[in-house]
């Protein structure tokens, strides 16, 4: 069984991952170190919607940096489902526009356009859109990360945002384990996260390699 990006519970746009019985589980590890255990979904989502309705309410544009696919769509549900009013960047909508026609339905959102942006409501953009600062001028916007590296502090500072809020797509310290317990691996490979995580794994007693280009030679 090999994972790719993964989280157990459904998202707003996503089922919950089914993960079968498999001798051999390759698993990616991105937060695979303690630290790293996501609060309660309900009371980020809580924080994020109090935050963005004193973004509105001061007539400033809130700014939220998500990836075109997958993220952006989820925060734009949930968000939608809150009663907000969404806009998204064009390269986002064109995503959008996929999950439509798959049947996800997303709730009612605009297209974020030059006229509107500075209109009091949800801007979802792209990470990109940040650095390159081109695409829309936002006036006194407070910007949002929406992210599960914003479980340190210093994320809201290197991304260059007022807020940061751990709302992620991968499994957290603790899924890395039940995710572990569901499969029943004989053997497992990690990858796209810490080595110290295989530590944690084989302290719990299972047979776990980093897989890297060094182990990737010796193992293959």
């Amino acid at each position: 069984l090999y994972t790719g990006d993964f989280k157990l519970g459904a998202s707003a746009t996503a089922e919950a991952a089914e993960l079968p019985h498999a001798d051999v589980l390759v698993m990616e590890t991105t937060y695979g170190v303690s630290r790293y255990r996501m609060p309660p979904r309900e009371e980020v989502l809580d924080k994020f919607e109090r935050l963005i309705r004193i973004t509105l309410d001061a007539g400033r544009p809130a700014v939220v940096y998500a990836y075109a696919l997958g993220k952006a769509q989820e925060i734009t549900r949930l968000l939608t489902d809150r009663g907000l009013l969404v806009r998204q960047h064009p390269s986002i909508a064109a995503v959008s526009q996929v999950y439509h026609q798959c049947g996800v339905d997303l709730g009612p959102y605009e297209l974020l356009t030059p006229e509107n942006c500075n209109q009091p409501a949800v801007a979802i953009v792209p990470p990109r859109s940040r650095r390159s600062g081109a695409a829309f001028d936002f006036i006194a916007p407070v910007k949002f990360a929406v992210t599960g590296w914003s479980i340190d502090e210093s994320t809201r500072y290197r991304q260059g945002v007022d807020h940061a809020l751990p709302i992620s797509d991968h499994a957290d310290f603790d899924e890395l384990f039940e995710a572990v317990e569901r499969v029943q691996p004989r053997v497992i490979y990690c990858t796209h996260g810490p080595e110290s995580f295989v530590d944690r794994l084989c302290e719990a007693g299972h047979e776990a390699y980093p897989l890297g280009r060094a182990w990737q030679k010796r193992l293959f």
